[in-house]
């Protein structure tokens, strides 16, 4: 008996040990390159890489094994028997493939290792089967010691060459990844070849081989040789083809290859715009699927659009090109064909987002005087009528205020959609900006269709829009003009259809109305109204009255408010309720609200009390940036002390801007100015706004105080805000304080300031009221 590992140094041929050296490294690289090209694969290519992987590192092992036994030079000739031999390249590619396959199905670090333990037990299948291949006259045993630490040593150092693999990049991956199995392979096969013990028997008939040794190694090695690089030749031809086939299948145009009037072949854009498959394709002549002239096409300077006949029928639009190519060896024509059908529909969506409004997708302005025109042209050639419809949508403005842009948008949608619903398809429905809309009906007798089409409307939004219960709901005013009494022209038309929508809105709202004469002449004066406010400044037309609030705790006068009145040169004295919203309405409310801070101030700066004067301000002005400068600028130029000056809001300030006008209230009430929530208990109040900004104090608006005699309802709400205030540390201030009972009634709820007509008429001004104090005392 003698150990196997005792004659490796001398009873081994050099050239073939160097030789199973040599073939271990190559299968191991070209297992690592079909690896690295096997991850790098989509899903449904990577199973042949992954089996090519497999085939070269099973043959590579196999070869290594097999070489290096035959490189043994002992006494005792040895053979192999074929069915196990075969059987061993069989386990040694099965294993392979196994220890790929598991490392690729989860993709992590766990399954890599576990791999790699595969890979481990199917070179050790390999070697133990091809040991039993050994037909010779000695009897093998093997020590299990050995056996079991050559398995364990092989199945750890390939997972290190899985796990190298995964965590390396670029170079390192490949050159790391061969090594380590290099070595798993080497240290199995010798650790377990250690504990292999050859006992010759004497009555076994020597196996005698019917070849040399080193002819068979020499047919072996250039087997596995050619194999393993025919496998390296497989990655580097996959990486030029592959490279220059997946280049030209990312190509944004379809590609035809054509020789002698064929089509050789296409690449996957072609099939994706056209539908067709390669085998409808390849061998047929490109005027099957193309209405093209080939050589007018190659004698053009610049591409031919022309259409495509896809597999579905449709007529794809195309845009071709002819250019000269060597392909296969051949000089070939390749066909470019650009798909146009995104263009045109790019052309399309533009022309329609220049006569659309992207909101609701109705006609815009500029394809509703489009329509208009020819409608006129029409009627007029025809001698018919056409009728245009003004439409404003009713408490739209505060809803998009309170609720927001996106329930904005949704009203405006749900808007478009009954007019379509209502309206003919001949009618024509245009959004011409914010909550304004606009019908044209032609062709029609009028009034009578121009009635019925407004009785519908109003019908339809009334059923779909609830006031009463909805508060997001809006309603609709409607103005109408036809033609040709009410305009010749498309531009006076539209005018007069705006004019009555005025009047009906002055009316009440929610209702329609037909153009006459005298509705033009109401536009006028209200146009006329609003040119001259812009001058009433400096005109010196506007002035302030100054309104007494009165202190309960202290039984005095605690301050004034200040109001605005215009003495109109032609109308006399006009109220702030006719005047203020044009003033909002027109932009000039921000000067006017600056020259009444001004006036107030210096006014207040002339009291011999240091009372309070209290300003009302506009939710327009904050939207002015330069709000809290303007305020800081004339208490300095006035010289009034900040703590004086009261600042009157309705949370209608709030609902836009939110965070901006917060921001410049936090500056005020830093620099001393006190903020009071006006005409709390109206509109949309929240307590939220109360909590977000420390106001100074709360006024319940006038309609609860004038209702307070008869009403419990509007006493509970009264009571209600005193309470509100009293918790929140705020005092409250009642208006409209007009009688004796009213004033008690309050007083007993806990108010602690009043104000209204009963403590004094707003035309006495304070500095007259002091000096007629001083002359009463005197």
């Amino acid at each position: 008996m003698f150990s196997v590992i005792a004659c490796i140094r001398d009873e081994h041929d050099i050239r073939l040990t160097l030789v199973a050296a040599f073939i271990c490294l190559i299968g191991s690289l070209a297992t690592m390159l079909l690896f690295s090209r096997a991850q790098e694969c989509r899903s449904y290519q990577r199973r042949y890489w992954i089996a090519a992987a497999a085939f070269a590192s099973g043959v590579g092992i196999w070869a290594t094994h097999f070489i290096a036994v035959l490189a043994y030079q002992g006494s005792v000739p040895i053979s192999y028997g074929l069915s196990l031999t075969v059987l061993s390249v069989v386990f040694s590619i099965l294993g392979s493939w196994l220890a790929i396959s598991v490392a690729f199905e989860w993709d992590n670090v766990v399954s890599f290792a576990l791999g790699g333990v595969f890979m481990g037990l199917g070179i050790a299948a390999m070697h133990f089967t091809g040991m039993q291949a050994i037909e010779a006259s000695v009897a093998i045993s093997y020590d299990m010691q050995r056996v079991v630490t050559a398995i364990f040593i092989g199945a750890c150092t390939s997972s290190l060459a899985f796990i190298a693999f995964r965590g390396f990049h670029g170079i390192r991956r490949i050159a790391a990844g061969t090594v380590l199995l290099v070595l798993a392979i080497c240290a199995l096969h010798f650790t377990a070849m250690s504990g292999v013990k050859l006992a010759p028997v004497a009555d076994m008939p020597a196996a005698v081989l019917s070849i040399d040794r080193s002819i068979l190694a020499g047919i072996v090695m250039a087997a596995a040789t050619g194999l393993i690089l025919l496998a390296l030749g497989a990655i580097f031809i996959d990486r030029h083809l592959t490279d220059l086939r997946g280049f030209a299948n990312a190509s944004l145009e379809g590609l035809l290859v054509l020789r002698d009037g064929r089509i050789i072949d296409a690449n996957e854009r072609f099939f994706g715009i056209s539908g067709w498959s390669a085998q409808q394709v390849i061998g047929a002549a490109p005027e099957a699927f193309l209405t093209l002239d080939l050589d007018a096409c190659a004698e053009a300077a610049v591409p031919l659009e022309t259409t495509l006949s896809g597999r579905d029928g449709k007529a794809i639009p195309v845009e071709t090109v002819i250019r000269s190519i060597t392909y296969r060896g051949h000089e070939c024509s390749v066909l470019v064909l650009r798909d146009l059908t995104e263009r045109r529909q790019a052309q399309q969506m533009i022309e329609h987002l220049a006569h659309h409004d992207i909101l609701t997708d109705l006609p815009n302005r500029s394809l509703f005087d489009q329509r208009i025109r020819q409608a006129l042209q029409m009627a007029n050639r025809k001698r018919g009528e056409v009728a245009v419809f003004c439409l404003d949508l009713d408490r739209f403005k505060a809803i998009n205020d309170v609720f927001g842009h996106a329930e904005g948008d949704r009203l405006l949608c749900k808007v478009a959609g009954i007019l379509r619903r209502v309206t003919e398809e001949s009618d024509t429905v245009a959004r011409l900006g914010g909550d304004e809309f606009a019908v044209i009906q032609p062709m029609c007798q009028q009034p009578e269709a121009a009635t019925r089409l407004a009785e519908r409307i109003l019908a339809e939004f009334a059923a779909e829009m609830d006031t009463a219960r909805d508060p997001t709901a809006v309603g609709v005013s409607l103005g109408i003009a036809i033609y040709p009494r009410d305009g010749a022209s498309a531009e006076q038309l539209y005018t007069n259809a705006d004019t009555a929508l005025y009047r009906a809105k002055r009316e009440g709202r929610g209702n329609a109305c037909f153009f006459d004469a005298e509705m033009d002449k109401a536009a006028r004066m209200r146009r006329q109204l609003e040119n001259d406010l812009r001058q009433a400044i400096l005109r010196r037309q506007l002035y302030l009255d100054y309104q007494p609030i009165y202190d309960v705790g202290s039984d005095s006068v605690s301050g004034y408010e200040a109001l605005l009145r215009w003495r109109h040169p032609d109308r006399g004295v006009i109220e702030p309720e006719t005047f203020i919203p044009i003033a909002e309405e027109s932009g000039s409310i921000a000067a006017i609200g600056e020259w009444v801070l001004e006036q107030a101030c210096q006014e207040a700066v002339r009291w011999r009390q240091p009372a309070s004067v209290a300003v009302n301000l506009s939710p327009l002005q904050f939207m002015i940036p330069t709000l809290y400068d303007q305020i800081e600028r004339i208490l300095r130029k006035t010289g009034l002390d900040p703590r004086r000056l009261e600042l009157e809001i309705t949370e209608a300030a709030l609902m836009r801007e939110r965070t901006a006008v917060l921001a410049t209230l936090q500056r005020l009430h830093r620099l001393g100015v006190r903020v009071v929530m006006d005409d709390f208990g109206t509109g949309f109040s929240s307590l939220s706004n109360l909590r977000a900004f420390p106001f100074d104090k709360i006024k319940v608006d006038r309609s609860f105080t004038g209702a307070l005699e008869h009403d419990p309802a509007a006493r509970s709400i009264v009571r209600a805000i005193i309470g509100l205030g009293h918790s929140l540390n705020m005092p409250v201030v009642t208006e409209g304080v007009e009688t004796e009972l009213q004033r008690r009634i309050v007083i007993e709820e806990g108010c602690a300031q009043l104000q209204g007509i009963f403590f004094g008429k707003p035309d006495l001004g304070p500095s007259q009221l002091f000096a007629d104090m001083d002359r009463a005392a005197g």
